[in-house]
């Protein structure tokens, strides 16, 4: 792995990070739960070529998707496994303290444990499980492979460990590292949550539109396709928001009525503001 440029804002520069491919990852490699991000992560790692028989899946009701995993050669709770070069952490953040001494079991001195548990801190893995420890934050369109995930690695992970978290996370989406902790809460409140809002934004146009005179159906198709179109299209610009926002207004027209009230003071502005900064204090509190 080549030298990292620390940025200005403590993010380390995605181009200077070398990565592992995932056919080149060695030893082997624990999952524990396999619900939705953890499924997607792992279907994620088969499709990029990642050896099948050298992935544990730790759970205890698992799918039948991940259950016929097996036949591909994915060990599914075995009894007796061993330590693992890499723990991948994906238990509800809630059940971490019950299940995490249990997983312990796997982790070695040299053991590279991955979390993706939201508001779960490196000190608290290092705590309850050991090893050497990535802390991850993901979000939802991971399920498709565009996700874009967060990783800031303890002071003791090498370089050759973090191009494997780099390879594992890679696998569903994009990825950005950072080297201050703290960054996370803020991280979470943006794109671990952000699908959420997004979400709401589809709602809310539909429901506007109803009181506008559409009929249900056709606002709800309007507004599911404007929000997954112009989010396709944001992905594939290299234009920054707001010029694509500036392209689509015209002076005096109905873009520029509407954006009137949305930029107002009042409007989306200083309520995204405060809606970050809640989920902010929400990551922070769950954190301790």
């Amino acid at each position: 792995m080549g030298p990292c440029v620390r940025m200005d804002d403590g993010r380390i520069h995605g181009d200077t990070v070398k990565t592992n491919t995932l056919q080149n990852l060695r030893g082997t490699i624990a999952l524990a739960g396999a619900g939705k991000m953890g499924g997607a992560m792992l279907s994620g790692w088969l499709a990029g070529g990642l050896d099948a028989s050298r992935v544990i899946v730790i759970e205890p009701q698992p799918s039948a998707e991940i259950g016929a995993l097996a036949a591909q050669g994915v060990r599914l709770n075995p009894k007796d496994a061993g330590t693992v070069d890499t723990l991948v952490m994906a238990v509800k953040p809630q059940t971490f303290r019950e299940a995490g001494p249990a997983l312990k079991s796997f982790v070695g001195a040299n053991t590279l444990v991955v979390s993706i548990m939201a508001g779960t801190t490196i000190a608290a893995l290092e705590e309850v499980c050991g090893g050497m420890v990535v802390r991850a934050m993901p979000n939802t369109p991971a399920a498709i492979g565009r996700g874009i995930t967060v990783a800031v690695a303890a002071k003791n992970v090498s370089a050759a460990q973090r191009a494997t978290a780099d390879a594992l996370l890679r696998a569903t989406g994009s990825v950005e590292w950072v080297e201050d902790e703290s960054l996370m809460d803020a991280v979470t409140a943006v794109s671990g949550s952000g699908p959420a809002y997004v979400f709401l934004l589809a709602e809310e146009l539909a429901r506007a539109g109803v009181e506008a005179g559409l009929p249900a159906e056709l606002a709800t198709k309007l507004a599911r396709e404007t929000v997954a179109g112009s989010g396709e299209l944001l992905h594939r610009s290299e234009l920054a928001s707001a010029t694509l926002r500036q392209n689509v207004t015209s002076p005096g027209g109905t873009t520029a009525a509407a954006l009137e009230v949305l930029m107002a003071n009042d409007g989306l502005q200083p309520l995204m503001i405060r809606a970050i900064a809640a989920a902010t204090k929400r990551s922070k509190e769950l954190a301790k």
